[in-house]
């Protein structure tokens, strides 16, 4: 049912063949939502400071992540055109120049961070409890964070490929593990070391650890052609190149997402304090759930857009893209109204021993959040329209304005605002005046995620009437 030839990339129907290449990822990505969520109710019960501590690291870790993402990106791109093209050998032996890439960046990148763990939650000025774990939580992470980038590069490429079952496998062993060694290595069960936070990031990598070597095991045996055979072990300089070239962007991307919601912490923290970044805490992990959909069809329609150019079809790579919008901006509408419906029972369930003030903050974030997830499915699936044309700078200028020019001027306005309410019957002289504060940084983001999407759907609109994917096909046919 989930197995799709790559022949259907590029001959077959856009809509089912988007949606069941996107299934696996989207179970995936689920799968990894489910880690998320236990990790969060097992830190709920071990202190409401234990949830805003990896709140506090939330924008952190992303950030962290930024690197590695550029290079699974730039990984799956090429691994895509070049199997459209049907340069297959190209195409697995930038896999293994990615998954390589991937893991010397971890480890760089991780090195410096684990260095510096304590300075950087240092900078956000929360309680001593909260940034003592923050920084237990940030060091762990770093430790494990080459794990990571190395696994994430190899799924990748198995997803350019056209093989998205094969990241669903790597995923769900992963978190399996890792669901079941969170209360052992956090609580201290059986004879294990109570770690604490620390625990939650060591029971992540240790999953991970396990979820590359079944995805390394599947590239030596071999998946519909995409093998690790010795002929394709080789360091090539021109490949890392390439992916560079294609994944730097994206790691701009999200290094300025991220950068934003660091920032957006400071400002949720100074102005809401506890109860504020723990409801932010809240929110985002629930909004993590909203991105499932837009995910896995952003990484299934980077492969098919990718593999349709290289194939010479820019057309069908411009279809592909707005049928991809329509289908996430559809789902995502009905996740945000069963949201907007019972964003009480969704905070209680995240943080049990919350008091109704912390509660009530958490559920009208959350309310907030669901009106513009459309927005967010539309803009996933353009950026993958930009990305798979290798139009990756794109995206990153549309992050840009999003969070830099839209969503954080517009928090900071808002978060020290006071206005006035009428009433009738009520003088303007004594109008009550109310302060806007963390509600008003909460309207920032679903503000920011309209605009964007709006804004995006425009351009693309307008760049690939000028011949954008016609020139596309041109750079990918001439490697």
């Amino acid at each position: 049912m989930l197995d799709v030839d790559r022949e259907d990339i590029t001959d077959g129907p856009i809509t089912r063949t988007l949606v069941v290449l996107a299934a696996p990822l989207l179970v995936q990505n689920l799968v990894q939502i489910v880690q998320q969520v236990v990790d969060t109710l097992w830190l709920g019960r071990h202190s409401l400071e234990a949830v805003a501590a990896v709140g506090l690291n939330f924008p952190i870790v992303g950030l962290l992540s930024a690197v590695g993402v550029g290079v699974a990106v730039g990984t799956q791109v090429l691994v895509s055109q070049r199997a459209g093209a049907e340069d297959l050998y190209g195409g697995r032996r930038a896999a293994v120049n990615g998954t390589v890439l991937g893991c010397l960046v971890g480890l760089a990148v991780g090195l410096v961070v684990f260095s510096l763990a304590r300075d950087v939650v240092g900078l956000f000025g929360a309680g001593g409890t909260v940034t003592e774990y923050a920084a237990i939580y940030l060091a762990a992470y770093a430790l494990v964070f080459p794990i990571f980038t190395t696994s994430d590069t190899l799924e990748s490429a198995f997803v350019g490929w056209g093989d998205s079952r094969a990241a669903l496998y790597v995923n769900a062993l992963a978190v399996a593990i890792n669901v079941v060694l969170d209360p052992f290595l956090i609580f201290g069960w059986w004879e294990f070391p109570a770690l604490g936070v620390a625990g939650a990031a060591f029971a992540t990598g240790i999953g991970y650890g396990f979820g590359f070597l079944l995805a390394l095991g599947m590239a030596v045996a071999g998946r519909d052609g995409f093998v690790f055979t010795r002929d394709v072990l080789v360091l090539d300089a021109g490949d890392w190149r390439e992916i560079v070239e294609i994944g730097w962007p994206t790691a701009g991307q999200y290094t300025a997402s991220q950068g934003a919601r660091v920032a957006m912490v400071a400002v949720v923290s100074a102005v809401g304090g506890d109860a504020g970044l723990a409801a932010y805490t809240v929110g985002a992990r629930v909004a993590t759930v909203a991105f499932v959909p837009a995910m896995g069809l952003q990484q299934a329609a980077q492969s098919m857009v990718g593999q349709n150019l290289g194939a010479e079809l820019p057309e069908r790579a411009r279809r592909t893209t707005w049928t991809g919008v329509a289908v996430a901006a559809g789902a995502l509408t009905v996740v945000g109204a069963v949201q907007w419906a019972i964003p009480e029972t969704l905070s209680v369930l995240f943080v049990p021993d919350a008091a109704p003030e912390e509660v009530d903050l958490a559920a009208a974030y959350l309310r907030i959040l669901a009106y513009g997830y459309w927005a967010i499915g539309a803009t996933y699936l353009l950026q993958a329209g930009f990305n798979g044309a290798r139009r990756t700078r794109t995206s990153l200028v549309a992050t840009l304005a999003q969070y830099w020019a839209i969503r954080l001027p517009v928090a900071l306005a808002l978060a020290f605002t006071t206005v006035t309410v009428p009433y009738v019957g009520v003088t303007v002289a004594t109008l009550p005046a109310i302060d806007v504060g963390v509600v008003g940084v909460f309207w920032a983001v679903t503000v920011s995620n309209v605009v964007a999407a709006i804004g995006l759907g425009l351009y693309y609109r307008y760049e690939t009437s000028g011949g954008m994917n016609a020139r596309a096909v041109a750079a990918a046919t001439a490697d």
